[in-house]
């Protein structure tokens, strides 16, 4: 027996005359209707969920950046003063851009 075939299967009468195999279910044509229509919902409903994901993505960024870019001005301005205070009592003010670890 191959694995790749399915087996023959001969029905034959207790007459000894053979049958012809059962035809295949007629395909009724609301269910065909019926299921190509559920598989274009199935995509519609797919594409507008991968939209509503980028949707609430470009929400949170537009709601995170203003915080961000508040937090960083008032870093910026905290610095400036910090370092203009020191200037004017003659301080040295040094900005450690990076730190070397070989030493």
């Amino acid at each position: 027996m191959s694995d790749k075939h399915p087996p023959i299967i001969i029905d034959m009468t207790p007459e000894g005359e053979f049958r012809d195999p059962p035809p295949p279910p007629a395909s009724r044509g609301l269910i065909l209707v019926l299921a190509r229509l559920g598989g274009v919902a199935m995509q519609v409903a797919l594409a507008t969920g991968g939209l509503l994901v980028a949707a609430l993505a470009l929400l949170a960024i537009g709601v995170l950046l203003p915080i961000v870019l508040t937090a960083g001005a008032i870093g910026a301005a905290t610095l400036w003063c910090r370092l203009r205070k020191a200037r004017a009592r003659g301080e040295r003010t040094i900005i450690i851009t990076h730190i070397d670890r070989r030493m």
